[in-house]
């Protein structure tokens, strides 16, 4: 008995002693990488902003507004009588497509039919989140709409690359 207890107090004694936490190699840790990734975020951003502009610039049959959400869009069909507009929670169906920069359709609206999306509640395309906003039912509006506000530096694994600004025309059909 007296063996177990001494065993025990043993164990006890040497089983709780500290554990000295390792110390980094390098003490200071680097924010280089960080700041040379922001940098070139910008310098990227700034490009497809100024190809955006460029864009804008060519199609001077229609007036594009930037957004304060860092996308431009216009009307293809406004409404102009009062209207409801969606807010956060309410039920939408809309058709779109999605092209390049150039018109060349990379999803058409029929490949992606009718959607049915609940405002703010579901993860899409954030200009488009937003942008949702903006429509009364029956508007159609185009986006053009830079890569940090679409798809980012992953694309969509398929058919939109890697920051690749897009163009989407969205149709709202109905709010619930």
């Amino acid at each position: 008995m007296k063996v177990k207890i001494l065993f025990f107090l043993t164990i006890l004694c040497f089983g709780c002693s500290k554990v000295t936490p390792r110390k980094p190699i390098n003490p200071k840790p680097s924010t280089t990488l960080l700041t040379e990734t922001i940098e070139e975020s910008k310098v990227l951003n700034k490009m497809e902003d100024e190809k955006i502009l460029q864009l804008i610039k060519r199609d001077s049959t229609k007036a594009y507004t930037v957004s304060s959400n860092g996308f431009w869009y216009t009307y293809i069909t406004k409404i102009e009588e009062e209207l409801k507009t969606p807010k956060a929670g309410d039920e939408v169906s809309f058709t779109y497509n999605i092209t390049d920069l150039n018109d060349a359709i990379i999803y058409s609206k029929e490949e992606l039919g009718v959607k049915i999306y609940k405002v703010d509640k579901e993860d899409f395309i954030s200009a488009i989140q937003k942008g949702i906003k903006l429509m009364k039912v029956g508007e159609i509006i185009t986006f053009v709409i830079p890569s940090y506000s679409a798809f980012g530096i992953s694309g969509d694994g398929n058919k939109i690359g890697i920051n690749q600004s897009i163009k989407s025309t969205v149709t709202l059909i109905s709010i619930k």
